[in-house]
């Protein structure tokens, strides 16, 4: 009997030594098991392991906001450098995005500069060229400067909006969270005496904001009917016909 045991141990020896995958496996389940029994509470109950997040997830709430302007210029604002004047200068605004979008100015020098307009709404793919002014303090000592650059800044924001939405700065305050800053503009002052590339282009968008806020002044056409008075519409098919049947009773008066 002792003889036989060890022969039948001896056999199972080389079976599981044929075939390894077996060994693999129960110590597969044993770790599932194992593992399976580590996500058991004590009361019995199962315990699901939260994931950790992503690296595109971090990386993606790392990433700038999207903007949604398009600026021209881009970084700069470009004054012709004239010392105790106001000067103006121009920027054009594209909304570039599939939705509204508010835009308002900020300055740094509230009390010498202003915007216009301050702020507003743009449909997509609308553009607007708003103008900038500023006064410009002579130097002490009637220097000349040699450095045409200006400390002061200018902020332009963003905000999307639903479509037929009034304007109103008060958004960006109730939505501060949803605000873009879309660029912090620098002042950089033009020798008007020194022709150059960027002094005809600030020319060119003066000259095409200064059209388009007369095109804004202008009353739209009267494609409806004539209102004369309170309440009081005169169609114009109507109009025609009373002086038709006037004329018809001259004629006839003459005819007689």
């Amino acid at each position: 009997m002792a003889i036989a045991d060890r022969q039948n141990r001896s056999s199972e020896r080389k079976l599981f030594s044929l075939c390894p995958f077996w060994q693999t496996s129960s110590t597969t389940n044993n770790s599932t098991s194992s593992s399976s029994t580590q996500n058991l509470n004590h009361n019995g109950m199962a315990v699901t392991a939260k994931r950790p997040k992503t690296v595109s997830s971090v990386a993606r709430s790392l990433l700038p906001p999207r903007r949604r302007l398009r600026l021209d210029p881009s970084n700069y604002l470009y004054f012709p450098y004239e010392p105790g004047t106001q000067v103006r200068s121009a920027i054009r605004l594209k909304n570039t995005s599939k939705s509204h979008v508010a835009f308002k100015f900020q300055t740094t020098a509230p009390k010498s500069c202003f915007m216009r307009p301050p702020g507003g709404i743009l449909a997509p793919g609308e553009s607007i060229i708003a103008t900038v002014f500023k006064f410009v303090e002579r130097p002490e000592n009637n220097e000349v400067q040699v450095d045409l650059k200006s400390k002061v800044k200018f902020k332009i924001m963003s905000l999307k909006v639903t479509a037929g939405m009034d304007y109103l700065p008060e958004l960006f305050d109730e939505q501060r969270d949803q605000v873009t800053v879309e660029r912090i503009l620098r002042v950089v002052f033009l020798d008007v005496e020194r022709p150059s590339p960027a002094l005809e282009k600030l020319r060119r968008q003066l000259a095409e904001a200064e059209a388009a806020l007369e095109a804004r002044k202008k009353p739209p056409p009267d494609t409806g009917p004539r209102v004369v008075g309170e309440g009081l519409v005169i169609d114009e098919w109507k109009e025609r016909r009373e002086k038709y049947l006037a004329r018809q009773q001259v004629e006839a008066v003459d005819s007689t």
